[in-house]
């Protein structure tokens, strides 16, 4: 859908979030740790920032909100497909279903001609509309 706001927050590279502060000088100033994406025409939207890093407790993930206007639709995260903490992470342990856990499992795979080492990942969102959504779209 478009005019979608997409949020992503993460830690860095040494496992601090923004949040925490300077968390005794282990914070990369350098690293802003969130971005914010209005969705185009298409519904598409776009972020660069750093492959995740695990942390005490945690596999890598990116925290991910789609939002319109006030309302929240989605609050998810997304987790790098094979890693080996991923077996031991509470949250993504919590989906027990495989076609769900499935979906927030993502590939990071090398930038064709990158002289520097970047990856691309792909997640889509697929967002449906409340039965009464439906319905006022229906009757306007």
């Amino acid at each position: 859908m478009r005019n979608m706001t997409v949020e992503i927050w993460q830690c860095d590279h040494n496992g601090v979030y923004l949040a925490q502060g300077s968390a005794g000088g282990r914070a990369d100033s350098n690293f802003q740790g969130f971005g914010k994406f209005t969705t185009g025409s298409t519904g598409e939207y776009r972020f660069r920032t750093i492959k995740p890093v695990p942390y005490t407790g945690r596999t890598p993930h990116i925290h991910v909100k789609v939002k319109k206007g006030d309302r929240e639709w989605l609050t998810t995260q997304l987790f790098i497909n094979g890693h080996p903490q991923n077996n031991r992470d509470g949250v993504l342990d919590g989906l027990r279903d495989p076609f769900e856990r499935e979906l927030v499992l993502v590939d990071f795979k090398p930038i064709k001609g990158s002289k520097i080492g970047e990856l691309s990942a792909r997640f889509d969102i697929v967002l449906g509309r409340t039965p009464d959504e439906r319905r006022e779209r229906r009757f306007r």
